[in-house]
């Protein structure tokens, strides 16, 4: 396990130039936005416009802050995401244009290249204790507001606000929580160990 604390994350241009993202982590580690296999971010989008294209890439969006966006992905009905809505995915290789509700909005992004992964991204609140199953796969836990405490066997640690947890291996256990936060898990696994239902 790796804490990747909020002032060591990487900033840099948008793909398509017309904004700044945060690099919280990304596989492999030097990888650029052209050739990685996994990619955790954070964006600022303060007007309307395109998404970017990545090629071969699956992608999930959460609002982090503001008062909401309308994503048009070619193909699907227009949805409006808040921050209450359930993290959306959808393929970053297709036509996306956002739309503003009401002000700038900050956003998390998860994307896995298809031909080798898939991932989750799920909401968790905490107030008190969690316990939080983790899949067998790479976890990333992202503390976005107020401050937790962790334990997972016998490593334990604290995580700020904007602070990550990277665990390489979760391996099927479970991740201890005591706080008061909302943070985001994603999950990220090899196509080989998906199954079906």
């Amino acid at each position: 396990m790796r804490i990747l604390r909020a002032g060591d994350h990487k900033r840099m241009p948008w793909k398509n130039g017309k904004g700044e993202t945060v690099e919280i982590a990304v596989f492999p580690p030097d990888a650029s936005i052209n050739d990685f296999e996994w990619r955790i971010s954070m964006a600022t989008v303060a007007e309307d416009g395109p998404f970017s294209i990545f090629p071969g890439i699956d992608r999930t969006l959460a609002i982090l802050d503001g008062n909401g966006m309308v994503l048009e992905v070619e193909g699907s009905s227009p949805v409006l995401l808040t921050m209450a809505s359930d993290p959306l995915a959808f393929p970053a290789d297709v036509p996306v244009a956002a739309r503003l509700e009401d002000g700038a909005i900050t956003d998390l992004n998860v994307m896995t290249r298809r031909d080798g992964l898939t991932h989750t991204l799920i909401r968790i609140d905490v107030d008190g204790s969690k316990a939080v199953p983790l899949p067998p796969s790479t976890c990333l836990l992202l503390c976005h507001r107020g401050a937790l405490s962790f334990r997972r066997g016998d490593d334990t640690g604290a995580l700020a606000a904007g602070d990550a947890l990277l665990i390489d291996d979760a391996a099927a256990t479970v991740l201890e929580i005591d706080g008061e936060a909302r943070g985001y898990l994603a999950s990220i696994t090899q196509a080989d160990l998906r199954t079906t239902n």
